[in-house]
């Protein structure tokens, strides 16, 4: 558990706060993700977790056990809170072979010959890495190093796993493989697991939670089923969901005393016809082929909106069409409005 959660450095160009009272809850066993855009604070979050770093104030708590307290003045050292990290650098020793990096933290705690042996083999045949027991980092692709990274972290079985962005040196191929590999991996071993990423897509096919960060600010925390068809704000439901989801002007005409709006539909819930045959007409300026979608580009009004659809045949012009419950409408500071009839007008 992490509460309230402050985090100031000071810097020549005076004090800049990271964190900004941060409250998660982390269950058992889950594998929760920190999302958030580069400098969000999600890498200083995982070091104060980890004992990297302390908090300006605030409480970290590992089951009832608190690791830290700035009110009972009590910080434990990293080795004390039982946490192995996994970071975007491999950070092998490269004089060592795969088993004995593997068994490096084993040896510093300590466990006899045999129990090393047993838990290095272990963990190599659930990462697919056994046969590489005796080379060295060297003779490794980047993919096999990470899959040692993470053995060497996982080979103690520690009460909490910490991993930051572990997956984003390797291509686009195996960084996915290496996602399903890991998410199965974690949920066979049980542990506890904090995972800080940028990439909204590894995160939502990854995490059981998710907490998105802006700016040292908590968004929004939930499932990513939750954070998708329920995003709390304007910036949580331009973060989720690829491509992004489309944002309108709109007036209210009348409901509720809040006359300026912005309405959201997802690129995936938006129909293309024929003019005049939907809820607005706009221009086409651009169609992307991917695959066996279509990403079409138009304008609205000075407004741009992306369309992902099946089929396209080249219009021009055209009329768009979504149903009423794909909407999400959000108030002028970007929140969510919920549970209100609402009449409007586009601007």
């Amino acid at each position: 558990m992490v509460r309230n959660v402050k985090k100031i450095f000071s810097t020549a160009k005076g004090r800049v706060l990271a964190l900004d009272r941060i409250n998660l809850e982390i269950k058992p066993g889950e594998l929760f993700i920190i999302l958030g855009p580069s400098g969000c604070g999600k890498s200083t979050l995982l070091n104060i977790i980890a004992g990297l770093e302390e908090p300006t104030e605030g409480e970290i708590f590992f089951g009832d056990k608190v690791v830290f307290s700035d009110k009972k003045h009590l910080s434990l050292e990293p080795f004390e809170r039982d946490v192995a990290m996994v970071f975007q650098s491999y950070a092998l020793y490269p004089h060592m072979t795969v088993y004995q990096n593997m068994a490096f933290p084993l040896k510093n705690l300590k466990y006899k010959k045999k129990k090393i042996r047993e838990q290095v083999i272990k963990i190599a045949q659930m990462l697919r890495i056994e046969t590489l027991l005796e080379r060295k980092p060297a003779e490794l692709s980047g993919g096999q190093r990470q899959r040692v990274a993470i053995g060497r972290a996982l080979v103690r079985t520690p009460q909490v796993l910490l991993m930051d962005e572990p997956l984003s040196n390797l291509d686009a191929q195996l960084r996915a493989e290496m996602r399903v590999e890991l998410k199965v991996l974690i949920k066979d071993l049980g542990i506890t697991t904090i995972y800080v990423t940028h990439d909204q897509t590894e995160a939502m096919t990854l995490g059981d939670r998710i907490a998105i960060l802006k700016e040292g600010v908590l968004q929004q925390t939930g499932s990513p089923d939750e954070l998708f068809y329920c995003p709390k704000n304007t910036f949580v439901a331009g973060f989720i969901g690829t491509p992004s989801m489309n944002f309108l002007s709109a007036e209210i005409i009348k409901s509720i005393k809040k006359p300026n709006i912005t309405i959201g539909i997802r690129p995936q819930d938006i129909e293309i016809r024929p003019p005049n045959k939907g809820i607005i007409n706009a221009s086409v300026k651009l169609v992307e082929k991917i695959g066996d979608k279509y990403l079409v580009h138009v304008d609205y009004r000075k407004q741009k909106i992306i369309i992902e659809t099946s089929n396209f045949s080249k219009e021009k012009e055209v009329s768009l069409f979504w149903p009423k419950e794909k909407m999400h409408f959000f108030d002028k500071n970007g929140e969510r409005i919920e549970s209100v009839e609402i009449r409007f007008s586009f601007v």
